[in-house]
């Protein structure tokens, strides 16, 4: 297993690498000089150019790169153009929330997607399962921007149930934590749900068409044990990657929910980053942002080898 694991890092690696190089070069193609937006608008030319050069801005871009990129891997993202604060504090105090309301999203997607692909693949009742399918199929086509709009609206300001938007420590306080997450991440988590519940429901009806189901089946198991004991085991695999890759984009989609709800996140870090034009701070979160999505990946692909020995084998 370790050394299955060890395969994985060069090309891992070589994605960050490739990342890091797009992300510096693109965001250095964006109007706006960084001197001058750190100096501010009114500085006379020579503040601009002392600004440029503590800032390093006056070297080569392949220096200014490898100089980032050097500051990356230890932690240090330089200071933001517009606030004067280091990127690693701003972004460790939105990292935290972020993280919050994803794992929320996971423990709804998994929950929710777990329960309407058994639905699915073992009810007996037609009606039941024909609801089931209606409710997945309304839930994938539904973007987190507009279920986030509609629980709002009935939530929020018809019924005042939940706080339309903000956020509160769950550590702090939990009853009030609770409250400010079930919205946002109730948003992220239902296109997810809908696509786990259809990968898993019809992983485990492939399942049922192999020989050791239909022996189990023969010899009088009841249908629940032949499903959690036998099938669902078997069926897991594939969805393992479809949950990996669905957490990818849950953190690419807290971007626009944390906007709705106004949680304080590294979403909202972005949008205000990008509104005034803090660079700096923009390309830390993306870089960040793929090195995170890397690593889900790449423990997705591990914890598919963990529960499928097969794939070890053939990789090897």
């Amino acid at each position: 297993m370790l050394r299955y694991a060890l395969r994985r890092v060069p090309s891992a690696l070589l994605v960050l690498l490739i990342a890091s190089v797009v992300i510096f070069g693109v965001l250095h193609l964006a109007p706006g000089d960084p001197a001058v937006i750190a100096a501010g608008p009114d500085a006379p030319p020579r503040t601009v150019e002392a600004v440029r050069h503590q800032l390093g801005l006056d070297t080569s871009l392949p220096h200014q790169y490898l100089s980032w990129l050097r500051g990356a891997v230890t932690g240090d993202f330089g200071e933001s153009y517009i606030r004067g604060l280091p990127v690693s504090t701003l972004i460790g105090n939105g990292l935290g929330n972020t993280l919050e309301l994803t794992l929320g999203a996971i423990v709804l997607a998994i929950g929710l997607g777990g329960t309407a692909g058994l639905t699915l693949s073992a009810a007996r009742g037609r009606i039941v399962r024909s609801a089931t399918a209606a409710l997945t199929a309304l839930a994938f086509a539904m973007p987190p921007y507009v279920t986030g709009v509609l629980l709002v609206m009935v939530f929020a300001i018809t019924n005042r149930i939940l706080p339309a938007g903000g956020h509160a420590s769950l550590l702090a306080d939990p009853e009030i934590g609770v409250q400010y997450l079930i919205m946002p991440a109730f948003a992220l988590a239902l296109p997810a749900a809908a696509t786990l519940a259809r990968f898993l429901s019809a992983s485990i009806r492939r399942v049922y068409d192999e020989e050791f189901i239909r022996t189990g089946t023969a010899k009088g198991l009841r249908p629940r044990r032949i499903v959690l004991r036998h099938a669902l085991p078997n069926a897991l695999p594939p969805v393992v990657t479809v949950l990996g890759i669905q957490v990818g984009q849950m953190l690419g989609g807290a971007i626009v929910v944390e906007a709705i709800f106004a949680w304080p996140g590294v979403g909202q870090l972005i949008i205000d980053s990008l509104k005034t034009s803090d660079y700096v701070v923009v390309q830390s979160l993306l870089l960040i942002s793929v090195t995170v999505f890397v690593l889900l990946q790449t423990l997705t692909e591990l914890l598919h080898a963990v529960i499928d020995p097969r794939l070890r084998l053939e990789r090897a």
